[in-house]
C-alpha cells in the first residue's frame, strides 16, 4: 500500500493491524516465526481443533500430485503439504511405477525449516529463500503450494508473479490460506474467538501471546476472496478459482500456468 506522509509518499506494508515500512515487515515476521517455530504445529492443533489437516488434505487433493513430478512447497515451514504430496504420490508410485516425486520446502525463516527437518522425511529437500525472489529456473515446477503463509508475505503480488514463474505450461498453482468469513451471523463469535481466545492459546501452549494476536490481526488485512482470485488473474493465473472451507474461515484458491 501507499502511505502519505509530510515528506510525500513512501511505501509501507501491514504488520497486523499496524502499517510499517515495507524493509520493516520482513524482519518483524521473520521474529514471528522464529519464536513460534518449535511449537508451530502443536499451535495449530489447538487454534483449530485439528480442523488444519482437513484443510490441508483438499489442498492436496486439489493439486493432484503424480509421480516424477517436481513441486514447490513455498512458506513450507515445518513440511505438512509436502508430506502429504510425498505420501500421495508415493502410494500411486507403488501401484503404477515410475519415478518418484521431488518436493522442495521453501521458507525464508531458518528455524521453521529447522523444526520441519527435526521431524524427519529425508526424501525431500529444504531450501531457505524468500517467496518473492525463488532460486529455480523458469518454468520448473509441475505444481506450486503455499498454506497459511502467502499473508505473511511483504508483496503478496511478487509472490504470485514469482509463483507463475517457477510454474511449466500446464502447472498447478494451489493456495490455502484464513479468508473472510462468509455466514453471516457468526462473525462476532469468530471475532471473539480470533482476538481473545486464540492469543491466550498461544500464551498457553507457545508462551508468545503477541505472535499469535499478530498472526490474527493479519488474516483480517488479507484480501477477500474475490479480490485475492483477481490478484492471481493479474499475476498471470487462468482458470482461476476458489471453494470456502469451515464456512470462509479458510479459503482454498487455484489456477493454472496455461
Amino acid at each position: 500500500m501507499i502511505a502519505d506522509s509530510p515528506e510525500g509518499a513512501h511505501e509501507t506494508a501491514s504488520f497486523g493491524f499496524e502499517d510499517v515500512p515495507r524493509a520493516e515487515k520482513a524482519q518483524r515476521v521473520h521474529g514471528v516465526f522464529a519464536r513460534v517455530a518449535r511449537r508451530y504445529d502443536l499451535m495449530n492443533d489447538a487454534m483449530s481443533g485439528g480442523l488444519h489437516r482437513l484443510w490441508k488434505d483438499e489442498a492436496v487433493a486439489k493439486l493432484n500430485p503424480q509421480p516424477g513430478e517436481f513441486f514447490l512447497d513455498v512458506a513450507g515451514g515445518t513440511g505438512d503439504i509436502a508430506r502429504r504430496i510425498a505420501g500421495r504420490t508415493e502410494r500411486l508410485r507403488r501401484r503404477r511405477g515410475g519415478a518418484a516425486a521431488r518436493i522442495a520446502i521453501v521458507d525464508i525463516n531458518e528455524g521453521m525449516l529447522r523444526a520441519g527437518r527435526a521431524r524427519g522425511a529425508d526424501a525431500l529437500s529444504w531450501v531457505c529463500a524468500d517467496a518473492e525472489k525463488l532460486p529455480f529456473s523458469n518454468a520448473a515446477a509441475d505444481g506450486y503450494t503455499i498454506a497459511f503463509g502467502i499473508r505473511n508475505c511483504t508483496d503478496i503480488d511478487a509472490v504470485l508473479r514469482e509463483a507463475r514463474r517457477t510454474l511449466r505450461p500446464g502447472g498447478r498453482f494451489v493456495c490455502l490460506e484464513f479468508s473472510r468469513l462468509a455466514i453471516g451471523g457468526l462473525s462476532p463469535v469468530y471475532d471473539f474467538y480470533s482476538f481473545r481466545i486464540i492469543p491466550l492459546i498461544g500464551k498457553a501452549v507457545a508462551q508468545d501471546e503477541e505472535s499469535y494476536r499478530y498472526l490474527v490481526e493479519s488474516i483480517r488485512r488479507f484480501p477477500e476472496q474475490e479480490d485475492f482470485a483477481g490478484m492471481m488473474r493479474a499475476a498471470g493465473f487462468a482458470r482461476v478459482n476458489y471453494r470456502n472451507l469451515a464456512g470462509g474461515v479458510v479459503a482454498l484458491h487455484w489456477g493454472w500456468a496455461l
